[in-house]
């Protein structure tokens, strides 16, 4: 992460602001590491563990208000009179080819696995992590279908991704909420973001003119490796993207520029301005794929919780004038953490509130 004066640049019309009603609890650990990029991704096709259970409770949080997407009914072509009705279309179905997955550790909910995804469409190469929920594996829901969360963290996220360590337990945090009926059980999808450790080659998930298209990665050929190996919910309602410090510049801006395959977004305690040094020759592009300037323009019908860390006044002010310039269709909430600090320890805190605000504006699993 750069030093705040160039990270954090931003800035309420357009925007519904929810401030939660009471500071969140704090999970007991300390911060394993700064806020940095990271990616992994892995599929967990074993039988999941049981979940933890001391994952805190969130409080309640004012509903937003839904619009239910337009559908169009399919087109039928002189059908027998004896045939079948169609089906709904909710749940699609591995299409394949499989991918070779190797566990990358386990957790009380679960194992963790991680691949390598040459993408066809971007040509990047790139490891994965993924996860799945208990019920993924449970023969009751081997007709159901997912919804899917696909996680970035801060920092250069080369290699690693700390939504797959012991710093950010989401996965065990996940489960327990679903089994109490507080949050969708999430397929976790946690992808790398850059190629290398260096700064200087950001890629800030986006197709930067001469270098890897890391933005085609991320937006094409991850959700197809998902789809092709795993049971997801047809279209983009069950489709979120969620984010810290660099991973909620990459969850904002893919949202916004494809609102098509993504519904919802939490990009938490973020930046919004691209400034990595690969954009220098390039400004009309960098601009194409500024979140500071996305918001604003009223193209993309999502749905986005930012937050901000109470004990930061610069990246309040930051967050705030972002959501300012947010226009409809795009709604923006607002959550601001008490006395949170821009730490991985303070992010861990806003799991549970997150995973409860994703699951109330996503669709859950879906049977046809």
């Amino acid at each position: 992460m750069q030093p705040q004066s160039s990270r954090f640049r931003a800035v309420l019309t357009g925007a519904t602001v929810v401030t939660l009603a009471a500071a969140l609890a704090a999970c007991g650990s300390k911060d394993g590491g700064s806020a940095g990029k990271s990616g992994d991704a892995a599929a967990a096709t074993g039988a999941a563990g049981s979940a933890s259970s001391s994952a805190p409770e969130a409080p309640a949080t004012t509903a937003p208000v839904t619009t239910a997407p337009a559908t169009t009914a399919p087109v039928t072509t002189a059908p027998p009179a004896t045939a079948p009705p169609a089906p709904s279309g909710k749940v699609l179905m591995p299409t394949g080819p499989q991918a070779a997955f190797s566990k990358a550790r386990d957790t009380a909910a679960g194992q963790i696995m991680m691949t390598t995804l040459a993408g066809p469409k971007s040509g990047v190469t790139g490891k994965v992590w993924v996860w799945v929920p208990p019920e993924y594996n449970d023969p009751k829901y081997a007709k159901t279908g997912f919804p899917v969360l696909t996680l970035y963290a801060g920092g250069q996220s080369a290699g690693y991704n700390t939504w797959t360590d012991n710093q950010l337990p989401i996965q065990e945090i996940d489960a327990d909420l679903a089994r109490q009926g507080k949050a969708h059980p999430f397929i976790m999808i946690m992808p790398v973001q850059n190629l290398e450790s260096n700064e200087a080659k950001a890629l800030e998930c986006a197709d930067i003119p001469g270098q890897p298209k890391m933005g085609t990665w991320m937006a094409e050929d991850v959700p197809d490796f998902v789809r092709a190996n795993f049971r997801t919910v047809k279209g983009r309602d069950g489709w979120g993207l969620m984010g810290a410090s660099t991973g909620a510049f990459c969850s904002a801006k893919l949202a916004l520029q494809y609102p098509d395959r993504f519904k919802a977004a939490v990009p938490i305690d973020g930046y919004f301005n691209p400034d990595s040094p690969l954009w220098r020759g390039h400004e009309a592009e960098r601009q194409a794929n500024s979140p500071d300037l996305l918001v604003a323009q009223g193209k993309a019908d999502v749905r986005m919780l930012a937050t901000a860390g109470g004990g930061n006044a610069y990246e309040m002010r930051l967050v705030k004038a972002w959501i300012a310039k947010a226009a409809p269709p795009l709604t923006v909430e607002y959550y601001e953490q008490p006395g949170g600090k821009h730490l991985t320890s303070d992010f861990k805190k806003m799991i549970p509130d997150t995973l409860q605000w994703l699951s109330r504006n996503l669709a859950g699993p879906q049977s046809d």
